[in-house]
């Protein structure tokens, strides 16, 4: 199947999750319609069969639609939790002492089964443990081979399998559990375009996914650990794509670290030519009201303007009272930010420097002279997408087209600011230079972002077909 892209001006995408409340055929398609560009698939929740009928919809309206859409698994991590309850809850007073430990026995107000114990064994004394995304707080007195001492910091109602978070710990515990090597299996099988990588403590667990999806999907690694702060840098350098998932992260960081956080993983991505993806709570009003917060608008247009890639949907779309409106809402929220005269100048402004590279170099001439000479859209032939990547760290003024022979790479493109990606096939081969400004003509026309008279840049490589070698830029007037 070839791909043309239709004319889509917004330069942020959008990531939508799916779930019981968008899971039909005509919810997909309309979300799309809306401005979806990027389908999540939630592994924490449904079966193999719903996410392979899901992906199976999204192909076909896809194909529909005449454009690429990217599809994300995210996979569930190692969630921690505690066991049950006699009653099936309990209330923790605050200042009580309460043990968490390995025996079987339903909990009551004094105890309960931890059934982690890999977080026994690397506590100590002073740390934090946080329960039911942080509502509850208790502080370690005392350890043993088999059980932990608390003392209630915060109490409140505590219930069965909540979650638990330790912010001071370093778990010797891999990213991927066994359900996770499962569901990531399937979803390769399946075909998607990214592997969501939850909980990553350490570039270890980047470099274990990457080395089981082996090329087949994007690595999209989860920030959402303080350690994963700790070890920023590496973990970006290994990932193919990051996600500022504010969820977990603002339960075990502080709620003033959260902005700081999202901005030094934003600039750190970009300065690495990483696509970066906001998420959690974007929306959350809309879960069960038809228009956000005034607060929650101003978050989308926050992430657009510290240049993040794309901005996600989670449980508004997944399993909310109005998942279309709330995708329809944020396309709104994002066009106007993209319309605002500032925000351009913002992101050209914050653009890192080219590395000593001579397809850095290419990528950086071909903003600069879209803008000199009001180009209508800059194309750029990508084998596995490096070209359309550097391109899009600098931010052009113009539209970048991203052609590419395979429709795999052209719907990891779709995470990617300000790329419309073309899947052009390799029925025609690429061999020569007027080859290649007649089809990114073709391309620039076809998705109506030029006409006869305008004028398009296209960065490419010699010789052609061969990965990493972008090195010639053109400038082409329409016919």
């Amino acid at each position: 199947m070839t791909i043309v892209s239709a004319s889509r001006p917004r330069r942020t995408k959008i990531v939508s999750t799916l779930g019981p409340a968008s899971s039909d055929r005509a919810t997909i398609r309309a979300l799309a319609e809306a401005g979806a560009d990027v389908f999540r698939l939630n592994f924490s929740h449904g079966t193999h069969a719903d996410h392979a009928a899901r992906h199976e919809i999204i192909r076909a309206v896809e194909a529909e639609l005449g454009r690429p859409i990217g599809i994300l698994a995210d996979v569930q991590g190692p969630k921690l939790r505690v066991g049950t309850f006699e009653n099936g809850r309990v209330t923790l007073e605050t200042g009580a002492t309460f043990r968490l430990d390995l025996d079987d026995a339903p909990g009551n107000a004094t105890r309960v089964r931890l059934p982690h114990p890999e977080i026994i064994h690397a506590a100590t004394v002073g740390s934090n443990l946080l329960l039911d995304d942080g509502k509850l707080r208790l502080v370690v007195s005392a350890t043993g081979p088999d059980h932990l001492d608390t003392i209630v910091a915060v109490g409140g109602v505590l219930s069965d399998r909540k979650g638990v978070n330790v912010p001071d710990i370093v778990l010797p515990i891999p990213a991927l559990t066994a359900k996770d090597r499962k569901d990531l299996d399937f979803a390769l099988e399946l075909g998607v375009e990214y592997i969501g990588l939850s909980f990553v403590q350490r570039p270890e667990d980047v470099e274990e996914a990457r080395a089981i999806a082996g090329g087949r999907a994007w690595i999209m690694t989860k920030v959402e650990k303080p350690q994963a702060m700790d070890n920023l840098d590496e973990i970006v350098r290994l990932s193919d794509a990051v996600m500022v998932a504010r969820g977990d992260l603002g339960v075990e960081l502080p709620p003033e670290a959260v902005p700081l956080a999202q901005k030094r993983i934003i600039r750190l991505a970009r300065q690495m030519g990483k696509p970066v993806v906001v998420a959690t709570q974007m929306l959350e009003s809309m879960i069960s009201a038809p228009t956000p917060t005034r607060a929650e608008a101003s978050d989308v247009a926050t992430a657009v303007f510290d240049g993040a890639d794309a901005v996600m949907l989670s449980a508004e779309t997944a399993a909310g009272q109005f998942p279309l409106e709330a995708v329809s809402i944020m396309n709104r929220i994002v066009s106007r930010v993209e319309d605002d005269a500032v925000w351009l100048s913002i992101m050209q402004a914050s653009c890192p420097a080219p590395e000593g590279y001579v397809a850095d170099a290419i990528a950086a001439a071909a903003g600069q002279i879209a803008t000199t000479v009001s180009a209508r859209a800059i194309v750029a032939f990508t084998l596995a997408g490096a070209t359309a990547l550097r391109i899009s760290r600098e931010r052009p003024s113009c539209p970048i087209i991203g052609l590419t022979p395979t429709d795999e790479i052209a719907r990891r493109l779709c995470v990617v600011w300000g790329v419309l990606a073309q899947s052009v096939g390799q029925e025609t081969p690429v061999r020569t230079v007027e080859t290649v400004v007649d089809q990114a003509i073709e391309a620039a026309v076809s998705s109506g972002l030029a006409r006869s008279g305008d004028t398009v840049v296209i960065a490419a490589g010699l010789p052609f077909g061969v990965a990493g070698s972008t090195n010639t830029l053109r400038v082409a007037l329409v016919p």
